[in-house]
């Protein structure tokens, strides 16, 4: 039986911090398997709802958000080799629909998979990888009227 801790709400206990560093830690390596928060829980020895709760209070999204996020980090990578068609892409990010994968990366990064593949660049040839992924990492842009925000209208 697991000792009774008391904390403030919305803190993370040091050991449930451990654990979902490498809940993390595998939404990051295994980005491409198909991931559940069920699973990852269970990995972490959490029931679902204090797994996302935890997850979202020590990291700021919600699981699901975060893989979304590290998924459409990868697809952009891919896209911009622009060996691989966009379906293809989907796929070997993880992302099981095209649709959702083609919302989920508009929603992100302000412009279709398509549009990100076909246009140029030319900016980050040159630029060490760990910046280049520090700079082009998505971020979260509201939808409007069923369109993305892009990036310069804010």
């Amino acid at each position: 039986m697991r000792p009774t801790r008391v904390c403030d709400a919305g803190a993370v206990l040091s050991d449930d911090l451990v654990r979902l560093r490498r809940a993390r830690d595998r939404m990051d390596r295994d980005y491409a398997q198909p991931l559940d928060v069920a699973a990852l829980a269970k990995g972490a020895l959490m029931s679902s709802g204090h797994f996302s709760r935890s997850f979202r209070a020590a990291f700021g999204e919600s699981p699901h958000s975060y893989l979304m996020t590290r998924r459409v980090e990868r697809a952009k990578a891919l896209l911009r080799r622009g060996d691989l068609s966009v379906t293809e892409v989907c796929f070997a990010v993880g992302c099981s629909s095209l649709g959702s994968f083609s919302s989920r990366f508009t929603e992100l990064v302000g412009e279709s998979p398509s549009a990100y593949r076909a246009r140029a660049h030319d900016e980050v040839v040159g630029i060490p990888a760990c910046y280049a992924k520090r700079f082009t990492r998505p971020v979260r842009h509201p939808v409007t009227n069923g369109e993305a925000t892009p990036p310069s209208a804010k």
